[in-house]
């Protein structure tokens, strides 16, 4: 009973503590969304009426008949997915390599943070004029060795804007989770490592028995915040294609951008932030109830 009445009041406790942080959050993330769901429900006529109709769930309606989302949609998936699977190859990749004991590791480390510590749309703009069709380094360095005659228009084709796109995002945010990576592998303790070589096990086997299964809460958590940020992704697609070649590279962020800023849509703009919201939100779940699982496999807790 005396164990309960202070579990009791360590809880009251901290909701007593967490109470502010909460009603911050909710002023910054909650009030924009439950706005945004509001607005939505009103439609723009500008034609006729200077203020918005209501029109309830009409602009998601149009939102399921709308083929520019879903093109929009698959195009932001097919960016989303492509760059954080490669991103965490090589962030995995990187953190081993970090981790491991050499002179200069400070030094390593310090310099692989600066991809992404750099504004995406500086970057974004160095990135387009590395990939220009007539005084960009990856077409003068093809032409120097050989492997092109004339210089591919990168930006112009919708196939390889898209894979330039992706090779920029990787090259920003790979950093990101290599450092994320990293400090999950410093949380492995190393007497693991060092029963498993005695037992015969070489670290290629060490990797997938030992390392894989521990660093698995820290890629799903790194996964969950680069699905986030590449999901919304705006300011780098502005600066290197606009949305081009004919709208093949544009992404939900920029075809919400359009709708409000362009076209003055208001209330279809704020249906398509709240569906946006929405698939945001079920990753955040499916994410969690893959971390509950991953920490009931790994510590047999129930």
């Amino acid at each position: 009973m005396q164990k309960d009445a202070i579990r009791q009041r360590e809880q009251r406790t901290g909701w007593i503590l967490i109470t502010p942080a909460l009603l911050v959050l909710a002023l910054v993330f909650a009030y924009p969304i439950v706005r945004a769901f509001v607005l939505s429900l009103f439609t723009q006529n500008l034609g006729t009426e200077l203020e918005p109709v209501f029109s309830g769930f009409t602009n998601y309606v149009r939102l399921f008949g709308d083929g520019r989302f879903w093109q929009t949609f698959g195009q932001t998936a097919i960016f989303t997915i492509s760059s954080i699977l490669l991103e965490l190859v090589i962030g995995m990749v990187f953190a081993l390599v970090l981790n491991e004991t050499f002179r200069g590791r400070g030094l390593a480390r310090t310099a692989s943070l600066i991809p992404w510590a750099l504004p995406t749309a500086v970057m974004g703009l160095a990135w387009a004029w590395i990939f220009n069709d007539q005084y960009g380094v990856v077409n003068d360095l093809l032409s120097r060795v050989g492997f092109i005659e004339d210089p591919i228009t990168w930006l112009g084709d919708p196939v390889r804007a898209m894979i330039a796109l992706i090779f920029a995002d990787v090259w920003k945010t790979t950093p990101f989770i290599a450092i994320l990576l990293l400090a999950g592998l410093q949380s492995i303790p190393q007497d693991l490592y060092e029963a498993h070589k005695i037992d015969g096990a070489n670290p290629v086997q060490s990797f997938w028995s030992i390392t894989l299964p521990l660093l698995t809460p820290q890629m799903l958590i790194a996964l969950l915040f680069r699905f986030a940020q590449a999901f919304g992704i705006f300011d780098l697609i502005q600066v290197m294609t606009g949305g081009g070649p004919a709208g093949r590279t544009e992404m939900i962020s920029n075809y919400i951008y359009a709708t409000v800023r362009r076209y003055l849509d208001f209330g279809y703009g704020a249906a398509l932030v709240v569906v946006t919201f929405l698939i945001l939100i079920a990753a955040v779940a499916i994410t969690a109830f893959l971390l509950s699982k991953t920490r009931i496999n790994v510590t047999g807790e129930r």
